[in-house]
């Protein structure tokens, strides 16, 4: 029963490593794809940093969160997020 219940906890711990590399290789491409808006956004006179749109990624968000994570949970994981991106 005990082995058996470490060999689950492995196998789930060796899936949520694999899950973590693809979050990482997500945050990879949404930062460049980030960094490519930045470029262009100056040809459109617009600004940087722009509320609005913060508010859009939050209701997109609350709206395809299925839980168990909270809504505000979340929201703070990608205002962490956002804020990271605004340095690169």
């Amino acid at each position: 029963m005990v082995e058996d219940a470490a060999g689950q906890i492995g196998a789930l711990r060796a899936r949520i490593d694999t899950i973590d590399c693809a979050i990482v290789e997500s945050l990879n491409e949404r930062a460049t794809l980030a960094l490519r808006i930045r470029e262009l956004k100056p040809q459109l006179s617009w600004s940087l940093y722009d509320p609005k749109r913060e508010e859009e990624i939050f209701d997109n968000l609350a709206r395809c969160n299925s839980g168990p994570l909270y809504a505000d949970n979340l929201r703070e994981v990608y205002e962490a997020i956002l804020h990271v991106m605004k340095e690169l």
